[in-house]
């Protein structure tokens, strides 16, 4: 083997001697940006691999709780990340909001139910209606936070189909299984042609996404880099054309 076959298979070796798979355990809404991102920065470190978990907030927490191995952690809303906090999952210092989102209601195209504003929901016709469960999903939380503050928690709650995370609940409203259902905005803006957005509803409580870096994570110094990438302006770029506001 000449010198410069030995260099280039030394040069392959410490190159695949440095790489490194990251594991990221992020919110269901955050599917098709971070994915988009995942594969950016792969062009950008090369040898890199990103593998990602999508689920609702809590039941993630839940899985890195009880030893998954995961070295970055994305919620959908502070809650959840407070309850890692709480577990002393997080790596000191590594806590930051780096998206945010907007909730809205949205109903079938094409539906059987003509709905016009939030206040319709707790219309007779309404008979089947989606949330996130607000005991382990987000989207949830924020929902039921805002139905109450409109005061149509009481009329809707008997209606309601709870969902396990927010993509389920984006489902059910695609495939025509319920009357309405509420999401976040870019949620609805991935299935455009299934649904419709009936209206903006206002939440007490931001929108907000942090992300940290779990302090037990086997990949710790690679999970830094790419939670320091999705705050970049590469990676911010990405989340922007996902319909996601600055944090």
């Amino acid at each position: 083997m000449g010198k410069r076959m030995v260099a280039m298979a030394l040069t392959a070796l410490i190159g695949t001697a440095g790489a490194a798979e990251i594991t990221v355990s992020a919110a269901a809404s955050l599917t098709n940006a971070f994915k988009e991102i995942g594969a950016a920065y792969e062009t950008a470190h090369a040898g890199d691999k990103v593998q990602f978990n999508f689920a609702a907030s809590d039941p993630l927490v839940q899985q890195i709780a009880k030893g998954a191995p995961v070295d970055v952690f994305a919620s959908a809303d502070q809650e959840a990340m407070d309850k890692a906090d709480g577990l002393k999952l997080l790596a000191a210092g590594t806590r930051r909001n780096f998206a945010s989102n907007s909730l809205v209601l949205i109903a079938p195209r094409g539906g059987k139910v003509s709905l016009r504003s939030l206040a319709d929901v707790a219309q007779a016709g309404v008979a089947r209606v989606t949330i996130g469960n607000p005991a382990s999903v987000p989207v949830g939380r924020y929902t039921k936070a805002a139905l109450e503050h409109a005061r149509l928690w009481a009329a809707v709650e008997p209606r309601l189909i709870l969902g396990g995370s927010v993509r389920q609940c984006l489902d059910y409203v695609a495939r025509g299984e319920v009357d309405a259902g509420f999401v976040y905005a870019t949620d609805a803006a991935v299935v455009k042609d299934k649904v419709i957005v009936v209206a903006a509803v206002p939440t007490a409580t931001p929108v907000a996404y942090p992300i940290a870096v779990i302090a037990a994570g086997p990949q710790a110094a690679a999970g830094r880099q790419f939670a320091e990438y999705v705050q970049s302006p590469a990676g911010q770029a990405i989340l922007a054309r996902h319909g996601f506001g600055r944090p």
